[in-house]
């Protein structure tokens, strides 16, 4: 996949849509400083080839009652990579699900309203044949949460 190329315009439609992410089209285009035709245009081109990929909402799961999160490392047997990726799908405590190298083949951040709960997460991770092994990790805390604008650079 070829990188795109952000330019300066890019990168400060991001930060506002960052900074203000209810803001209208006008808005947003005075805090670029650009025409709004010209941010409209320059948002449809960042949707189109995938750089944006949502406007959230973004959700603070702990304010709905999920206070236990945890990684649990899944080893699955060769071949069986399509029914797990489907039985985690149907898990809707199974937030995230990474494909890794090293010891365990899948990292998924799970989310649970309390202990006993993530053991039923995790006796339901287990019920698809395929997955050998789980490793469960819990998070004590969050030092840095989860991000990805920062990386794209805007004043």
């Amino acid at each position: 996949m070829q990188p795109y190329e952000l330019d300066r315009v890019d990168e400060r439609l991001i930060a506002a849509l960052a900074s203000f992410p209810r803001a209208g089209m006008l808005q947003l285009a005075r805090e670029v400083g650009v025409a709004r035709n010209t941010a409209q245009a320059r948002l449809d081109r960042l949707l189109a080839v995938g750089v944006i990929t949502g406007f959230g909402p973004d959700l603070d799961l702990r304010r709905v009652g999920y206070t236990v999160s945890a990684f649990v490392s899944l080893e699955i047997a060769q071949g069986r990579e399509p029914a797990v990726d489907q039985h985690l799908e149907a898990i809707p405590e199974v937030v995230e699900a990474y494909m890794t190298t090293g010891p365990s083949d899948l990292l998924c951040r799970v989310v649970a309203r309390d202990n006993d709960h993530l053991g039923h997460v995790i006796s339901r991770i287990l019920e698809v044949p395929g997955v050998a092994r789980t490793t469960t990790s819990l998070v004590l805390a969050t030092r840095i949460a989860p991000r990805n604008r920062h990386v794209v650079h805007a004043e």
